[in-house]
């Protein structure tokens, strides 16, 4: 999941339970992945999806269900279509639902675990304990036989050396593919939130300083689309001399 999935809901912990619904198998054709997650609050308020329609529906019926007792559950979709099954659909399959709340500072704590180590660009594994002794995800083995196991990655990064007019809409075209954006320019009269909305970080401070915040990201991309020619050669000698792994390093030679 994403970690924009992961800041929802944290935010929404803050305010309330939430049931985390999570797809932990499928069979046949379905509308979402194994791994997909939707978040159930309040009278069955949602966030995300995972696929919509009767499927969904019943899977929202039960949450609300489980954010009153707290007792976790395992929901069974049927998208068959066979024509006297309660939850019939035309996608032909079946999904495996895994229903749990979250709430209290437990629950907040992980979810900022999560959201902080993929904000840092460091992918983690999460086991999920299919059973009510284990309530939440982990970042650590358990000894429980049921669990389900995935992997999170942190999202792409977008570093845009350079605020001017190229790195405005860069960045909106960065934000449509779902890339993280940062942006450094030591003006703030371009360097800032009006500019850059989208922006999950905005620098001010030198381009090797700036840089060298995600020497660590695994998912870096770099655009070098500075004021200045040498301001690109400057932000592309840190890239490479201090080795920080880019996917991708581009630039314009303004």
């Amino acid at each position: 999941m994403s970690l924009t999935f992961y800041r929802q809901l944290l935010h929404r912990l803050h305010q309330e339970a939430v049931v985390l619904a999570t797809v932990t198998a499928v069979k046949g054709s379905v509308p979402r992945e194994v791994g997909a997650k939707m978040g159930i609050y309040g009278e069955g308020r949602t966030f995300d999806t995972i696929g919509g329609g009767a499927g969904e529906a019943k899977v929202i019926r039960e949450a609300i269900a489980v954010l009153a007792t707290g007792e976790p559950q395992s929901v069974n979709i049927d998208l068959s279509g066979v024509p006297h099954r309660e939850t019939q659909g035309i996608c032909g399959g079946q999904m495996q639902v895994w229903l749990q709340r979250w709430a209290g500072e437990e629950a907040i704590a992980i979810a900022q675990q999560i959201v902080d180590t993929l904000e840092s660009g460091q992918s983690l594994t999460l086991i999920t304990p299919l059973n009510s002794q284990f309530p939440y995800l982990s970042p650590h083995p358990l000894t429980s036989p049921f669990g389900f196991t995935e992997t999170l990655q942190p999202p792409p990064l977008l570093l845009i050396v350079g605020a001017g007019h190229v790195g405005i809409q860069l960045a909106k075209v960065g934000d449509l593919l779902d890339f993280q954006i940062a942006v450094q320019d030591d003006r703030l009269q371009w360097a800032n939130l009006d500019n850059y909305p989208q922006a999950s970080f905005i620098l001010t401070e030198p381009i090797a300083a700036a840089i060298s915040k995600f020497a660590n990201h695994t998912q870096l991309y770099a655009a070098l689309v500075t004021r200045s020619y040498p301001y690109d050669i400057e932000a592309l000698s840190t890239l490479l001399q201090r080795s920080i792994p880019c996917q991708y390093i581009g630039t314009i030679g303004s």
